[in-house]
């Protein structure tokens, strides 16, 4: 992630976005060969690439992922998608520091 977790609500997305094979074998394969457009992107996972849009809306809201526009050589517009450094250590004690932050517990006790 670009970003230090900074909230419960940010946890969530972060452990909901890596919570599909799909995203998890992206993730996978932007880390073994870099930068992908993507369409190759979807040729190294195995899915469509409206299927892969979708994916990569998820990991690009909690901040997995990069993407941008690029000219290929003959003037077309291409995305390309690259994966940002992330390192996050799961423990009780996280858990429990983001617990009072997540959005919806603060809209029940309020």
């Amino acid at each position: 992630m670009s970003n230090a977790l900074a909230t419960g609500d940010d946890l969530l997305r972060l452990l909901a976005a890596m919570a599909n094979p799909h995203r998890l074998r992206i993730v996978a394969a932007l880390s073994r060969y870099g930068v992908r457009h993507v369409s190759d992107l979807a040729r190294l996972v195995g899915i469509s690439r409206p299927l892969l849009y979708l994916h990569l809306e998820k990991l690009e809201q909690a901040g997995v992922i990069h993407s941008h526009l690029a000219l290929s050589d003959d003037g077309k517009a291409l995305r390309q998608v690259g994966i940002l450094p992330f390192h996050v250590t799961l423990s009780p004690d996280l858990i429990a520091r983001f617990a009072d932050t997540l959005t919806d517990f603060k809209e029940k006790k309020g």
